[in-house]
């Protein structure tokens, strides 16, 4: 049984805690919050995109209580003075979205803890990536990074056009739902980005804006490095994103070619449960809560000149995302 702490119990937290909770080798043994029970109770089990959590969820002064379990609640602001080892936690789930550096996380292996997974790029962590590069984790990686919801989508993609066909050169854009961080109304810019752009209302814009998913797209897959960018567009959306490819390959290809490389993937053991296929004409709402790192849609490739595609994958930022979450955290703690 792996004994698994979340440190942050925000959007991915929870959902993360809900895409693990029913696995049988996963014990959640401590979520590290500085919000009262009460609300992250009453956040745990109703949901604005996926609806109420069907597991009953009350709450103590110190606790989560799930399906009759209690889950102790720490408000601990510093991480090195968390009882990690009392509660013989095996991985710390990082995802506050603050200690996204080497330094900062490892404050969680002094508390105790034997690993840590971030749920975010890091600096001078290594990049693991579910289906793409998870098979290089070695014992001796104590802290990795499991990137972004939108390097978990573009990866893949990227990944199986490189092997199949070859690419020169690529970009990317990610149509994205709204974060938290944005805001609802004009205001001022998040501290986490400080563009202008992100400084306007949410609700009623297109907001075009960074993205590091192409960057971090490139740690895992290094053949990529300094072929591959990309942009975001964060859109009105609650949920559900879409990656916009487009590829320049090695090779002549057909649009019957690039769709055949996807099938043949997802029949793949590497990408089982990552990636899958489209053959529907879908819209973003019918891609939540679906468990896939992305989706490619094959009714819209398109090729010009046998070399220039375009490929659109979905993705649900957020369950998706923490499916494949809690995925690494099972495949480094059994290491």
């Amino acid at each position: 049984m792996l004994r698994v702490a979340i440190n942050g119990f925000g959007r991915i937290g929870r959902t993360t805690l809900k895409a693990g909770w029913d696995r049988k080798d996963i014990q959640f043994v401590a979520v590290n919050d500085l919000t009262q029970p009460e609300i992250l109770a009453h956040l745990l089990q109703y949901d604005s995109v996926f609806r109420a959590w069907p597991h009953t969820v009350d709450f103590d002064d110190h606790h989560l209580i799930i399906d009759g379990k209690k889950l102790p609640v720490i408000a601990e602001t510093e991480p090195t003075h968390l009882p990690w080892k009392k509660y013989k936690v095996d991985v710390v789930i990082e995802s506050t979205g603050r200690f996204t550096n080497k330094e900062d996380a490892s404050q969680h292996l002094t508390a105790g803890a034997k690993r840590v997974v971030i749920s975010a790029p890091a600096k001078g962590v290594p990049t693991y990536l579910m289906g793409v590069n998870h098979q290089k984790v070695k014992k001796t990686d104590m802290i990795v990074n499991n990137a972004s919801c939108t390097t978990n989508s573009i990866a893949p993609v990227a990944a199986i056009m490189e092997e199949a066909f070859g690419i020169k050169k690529a970009m990317m854009t990610t149509i994205h739902s709204v974060t938290a961080e944005q805001n609802i109304v004009d205001s001022l810019p998040p501290k986490l980005h400080p563009d202008m752009r992100r400084a306007r209302a949410a609700l009623v814009n297109m907001v075009p804006t960074s993205t590091g998913a192409a960057k971090a797209t490139t740690e895992a897959l290094p053949e990529l490095k300094d072929k591959f960018d990309g942009i975001a567009v964060r859109v009105p959306t609650l949920d559900v994103s879409l990656s916009d490819f487009t590829f320049v390959l090695k090779k002549k290809v057909t649009v019957e070619e690039v769709n055949a490389a996807f099938q043949k993937a997802t029949k793949s053991p590497r990408w089982k449960g990552v990636l899958a296929v489209s053959e529907v004409p879908l819209v973003s709402s019918d891609f939540i809560q679906n468990p896939h790192s992305s989706i490619v849609d094959l009714e819209m490739t398109r090729v010009v000149d046998g070399d220039l595609v375009k490929v659109l994958a979905w993705y649900d930022n957020e369950w998706g995302y923490s499916v494949h979450l809690m995925d690494m955290v099972q495949h480094v703690g059994s290491l």
